[in-house]
């Protein structure tokens, strides 16, 4: 009896071990549905995570929607995850909710290096407009316009707390709330004509090789210091983890560089599809893939490198 007592016992910790090791997504876990802001970086970062999805046996998906409507609809669990978090620019939206419990900020960052604040054509900083002090002196050239991207983006709302307090004297000004693709094309029109414009301008991101710019000094007051120095960070529900363990467990896994992004985003920005971006990508850069795919397995608990490394072709 007690031979057989002893059995059981082990062969029921042998069973739960193997679950914890192997444990596998439930059916409604297939279909991991990612935010989509319009950014091109966002672009970039979900068309890799979707890629590297689709290779182990998920079903992922985008929906484009802003940043207030990001974050609701994952406290709501109508999306999973929103990839393109940029701190400090949207602390101010998202934070709250974390320190609330409503939402979990994934640790660490999924990528470090970026900078995110005010840029003016090279041609105009080398008339003297090099820094956020200088704004206030070319107003009447810059028409009192600041151009930003989309109502509620966090660059945008930092700006619009700058003009309301009068920072740098910028009382006057008025912001220009559009999208990333408007602000873009005003920007390229301004250049085309050697007219002055001073716009948001952030990296990674095309514009960067795009366009011959310059950032601002001296923002540390809205942007931070070091030119908007940013990290991005992932947010999901904080129960995602424990609905969909293995889904979780990419999203968290899924890291990204500058240099990655901006080489991905250039295809972007000539309207090619973000998620064949991602695939040409990743089959000339493989080795991304161990990191991506630690610890995971694909959607139905078989070996995951295996599975996205045939899919891959690589």
């Amino acid at each position: 009896m007690r031979k057989s007592l002893l059995c059981l016992a082990f062969s029921g910790l042998t069973v739960s071990s193997l679950g914890a090791f192997a444990a596998t997504d439930t059916e409604q876990c297939k279909s991991i549905r990612l935010a989509d802001l319009g950014w091109a970086d966002n672009a970039a970062n979900n068309g890799l995570t979707m890629a590297v999805a689709e290779s182990i046996g998920y079903s992922p998906s985008k929906t484009m929607v802003a940043v207030p409507i990001a974050l609701a609809s994952i406290q709501g669990g109508k999306l999973d995850a929103f990839l393109d978090y940029w701190s400090p620019s949207l602390d101010p939206t998202v934070m709250p909710l974390v320190n609330e419990g409503k939402l979990l900020k994934q640790q660490p960052p999924n990528m470090t290096g970026a900078k995110y604040t005010l840029a003016v054509p090279t041609y105009l900083a080398e008339q003297g407009l090099h820094s956020f002090q200088d704004l206030a002196k070319f107003k009447d050239q810059l028409g009192g316009k600041i151009y930003g991207i989309e109502p509620g983006s966090g660059g945008n709302s930092s700006l619009k707390k700058m003009i309301e307090k009068n920072l740098y004297g910028l009382g006057g000004f008025t912001l220009v709330e559009s999208s990333e693709t408007a602000m873009r094309m005003e920007v390229s029109r301004a250049i085309a004509r050697n007219k002055p414009i001073v716009f948001l301008g952030w990296a990674p991101h095309p514009m960067n090789l795009e366009f011959k710019m310059t950032y601002l000094s001296d923002g540390d007051e809205v942007f931070g210091p070091d030119y908007g120095a940013a990290s991005v960070y992932t947010v999901t529900a904080p129960d995602y983890a424990t609905r969909c363990p293995n889904a979780a467990k990419l999203i968290s896994n899924m890291r990204f560089d500058t240099d990655m992004e901006s080489e991905i985003m250039v295809g972007i920005l000539n309207k090619q599809d973000p998620v064949m971006l991602a695939k040409a990508w990743i089959k000339k850069n493989p080795a991304w893939l161990g990191k991506w795919l630690d610890g995971i397995t694909t959607f139905d608990g078989k070996d995951a490198m295996s599975a996205s490394r045939t899919y891959f072709g690589i």
